[in-house]
């Protein structure tokens, strides 16, 4: 992992095609401290998520497309965006980026 990525205070966690965790940041693995940190790593996605949620990454992989969305957890708003990566035009993994949002966000309309 590049230096400028692994001190990052946005959570970011890699895996490959078979959904097998490559890469934790620092943040990723402070978040996912409980569920055993950077030993995740090289351990399964589909070992850690709910049916619906696996569903979701499988079709991910598949598709290439994203998924993005917000949660409010232990206090904390978050943007969850989940992307496919790609080598030569293929899905090759997905990459989580969590990003905590500050309650006091502000939105603007550009359009």
């Amino acid at each position: 992992m590049q230096d400028w990525v692994k001190e990052l205070p946005v959570a970011i966690t890699v895996c490959d095609l078979d959904a097998t965790v490559l890469e934790m940041n620092d943040k990723a693995a402070e978040t996912f401290s409980k569920q055993g940190g950077k030993a995740l790593i090289g351990t399964s996605l589909f070992e850690h998520h709910q049916p619906r949620s696996c569903e979701m990454i499988k079709a991910m992989l598949a598709s290439g497309e994203p998924n993005s969305y917000t949660i409010s957890k232990n206090g904390q708003k978050k943007l969850i965006h989940q992307q496919p990566w790609f080598i030569e035009g293929e899905v090759a993994g997905l990459v989580e980026f969590s990003i905590v949002l500050p309650n006091d966000m502000k939105h603007y309309d550009r359009g």
